[in-house]
């Protein structure tokens, strides 16, 4: 009994309250779970971090009322975000960016920086005239800015419209200006059509604004309405060297589309140069020919008249004795005729009737022969055209399966001529030239690219950043696993043991010490041996400490009975 009451103190106690609860099992076993509580909160971080998704940009460069928007209505999604960039982007995990910009679109989110005619809806009672004025050009310029916004290529517009005084003298009276800066999405561009319809659609919004009087300038401060349309390349401007060149490319591509099913993709090459006049003519022309006969003449109009007088048939001539007195002797022979005026007609007495006076006129007018001819001859129309076409030999594979190339025969080229002639729209009257030439092409030598290493790939970098996370990861974890928490588990399943283990084996010790009293030294020296083999070597270690401090006499004879069965 004397050896259980010296077994059940184990561990003295020792100064100072801190110290001699760490030495303490109880202390010991709660620093172990303290120090597997932390090497488990690092490897939960640790895995959580792992874990954590790719932020993307989800808007950038906002205005402060559109920021404060769009954080409303992410956090009434419960969508995680955060800032960049100095807090000019706001970033959304990577999955989710598009639905979020749907939604968001869905709710005029972001509105941009431009306001529109919604400012007149503020008005306030009492508001000067100047403020009203003011209030409405910052309306439409928003407004334009807007519909300008609009467009694919655009990704921001501002609009600054310069609105005169009106004024009731004509001398004074001056036209609004306009200026439009454009800042285009990174690779986009805006052709002269397109800004055309900008400046055409700023002067259709502001009163009496010409479109000469409007500006377009890009964010790298290119003028892009050039309203004097200074000529290019032999007096011609932007739009006729392209209509040039699109003539020209027209007339290739339909000559070796209609080459290219009997000679091969790679086996022809055309090129085409077109003379296109760009002047405008208008001629007017009146042509007066000389008449024809009477009879193929035309009559444009006719008129005639007659007219026919003679002598009375009553009593005529002045009134008076002469005319009551009897006519005088004749003075000519009796015997001859009495002559007769011609045309008149005898009387009914016999005697010849007074001389008549006829006359007739006609008037006739014939058209005279006109040709009006008025001609404008249009813009645009070919003047010569000239085409080369080379056609490459004509691969020919023998039986051995030996390519050869050889050239085209004479009827082939004038075949091929004919089809060039064509397509090509060939006008003798017009000087068109035409050159068809048979000759071999060069082989192209590829050259080998240079293999790009797999983390030099750009589709690589975003799978090895997050694989390497994942490793990184699992590493941190696996050391933390291995090095600290495992030895601490092994350690606290060692020394952690609950009170009705540690008197089971004080009564173990306890039936030995008796067994060894009855038996003799000798029978306890192996019986503790049988005990000792039947525990695992920590369960031993301990066992054998605990009994050293205990009943060091029982160790002594088991260390003797080892010496002697050793000698």
């Amino acid at each position: 009994m004397a050896v259980a009451g010296e077994t059940s103190a184990v561990v003295p106690a020792a100064p100072g309250g801190i110290v001699s609860f760490a030495q303490s099992p109880a202390g010991r076993n709660v620093l172990l779970m303290v120090g597997v509580a932390a090497v488990l909160a690092v490897m939960t971080g640790v895995w959580l971090w792992s874990q954590q998704p790719q932020y993307r940009v989800l808007f950038s460069n906002f205005s402060d009322r559109d920021g404060g928007a769009i954080v409303a209505s992410l956090q009434q999604l419960n969508v995680p975000y955060k800032y960049s960039d100095g807090g000019t982007a706001i970033m959304v995990p990577e999955s989710q960016v598009h639905d979020i910009r749907l939604k968001l679109a869905a709710q005029g989110l972001p509105k941009g920086g431009n306001v529109g005619f919604e400012l007149m809806e503020n008005q306030k009672l009492g508001v000067s005239q100047f403020l009203e004025q003011v209030n409405f050009q910052r309306a439409l310029e928003g407004e334009l800015a807007r519909s300008i916004q609009a467009l694919a290529a655009v990704q921001g517009a501002r609009v600054h419209l310069a609105l005169p005084k009106a004024s009731v003298f004509v001398r004074d009276q001056q036209k609004p200006t306009a200026s439009v800066l454009l800042n285009l999405h990174p690779g986009r561009a805006l052709d002269q059509s397109q800004v055309s319809a900008i400046v055409h659609l700023v002067a259709s919004s502001v009163p009496e604004l010409p479109t000469k009087n409007v500006t377009v300038v890009d964010q790298n401060g290119n003028l892009l309405s050039d309203s004097g349309k200074k000529p290019g390349v032999n007096g011609l401007d932007a739009t006729q060297l392209k209509y040039v060149h699109e003539v020209q490319q027209s007339i290739v591509k339909r000559i070796e589309s209609i080459l290219t099913p009997i000679l091969g993709a790679s086996n022809v090459r055309a090129e085409a140069t077109a003379d296109v006049d760009f002047s405008t003519s208008e001629q007017a022309a009146e042509i007066y020919k000389p008449n024809g006969t009477p009879t193929a003449a035309a009559i444009r109009s006719q008129q005639s008249s007659e007219s026919q007088t003679g002598a009375p048939l009553n009593a005529s001539g002045v009134p008076g004795a002469l005319s009551n007195q009897p006519p005088a002797p004749a003075t000519a022979p009796l015997n001859a005729p009495a002559a007769t005026a011609p045309g008149a007609a005898p009387n009914a007495a016999g005697q010849p009737a007074a001389p008549v006076n006829a006359q007739k006129d006609m008037t006739v007018n014939y058209e005279v022969d006109k040709t009006v001819r008025y001609v404008q001859q249009p813009m645009g129309g070919l003047k010569r055209l000239t085409v080369a076409v080379v056609v490459n030999y004509r691969k020919e594979v023998d039986k051995d399966g030996k390519v050869t190339m050889k050239p085209l025969t004479e009827a082939e080229k004038t075949q091929i001529t004919d089809l060039v002639k064509e397509a090509m729209g060939y006008s003798k009257d017009r000087g068109d030239s035409l050159n068809v030439v048979n000759s071999p092409f060069a082989s192209e030598e590829k050259e080998a690219e240079p293999e790009v290493p797999l983390w030099k790939r750009p589709e690589a970098i975003p799978l090895g950043m997050m694989l390497g996370k994942y490793l990184l990861g699992a590493l941190i974890i696996a050391y933390l696993f291995f090095a600290f928490l495992r030895p601490m588990l092994k350690k606290a399943t060692s020394h952690f043991a609950p009170p009705k283990e540690e008197k089971k084996d004080e009564d173990d010790e306890d039936a030995i010490v008796q067994i060894g009293q009855h038996q003799g030294e000798q029978d306890e020296t192996q019986l503790l041996e049988q005990e000792t083999k039947q525990r695992t070597y920590h369960d031993n270690l301990e066992a054998a400490k605990q009994l050293a401090k205990s009943d060091p006499k029982i160790v002594a004879n088991v260390v003797k009975a080892w010496v002697g069965g050793n000698e």
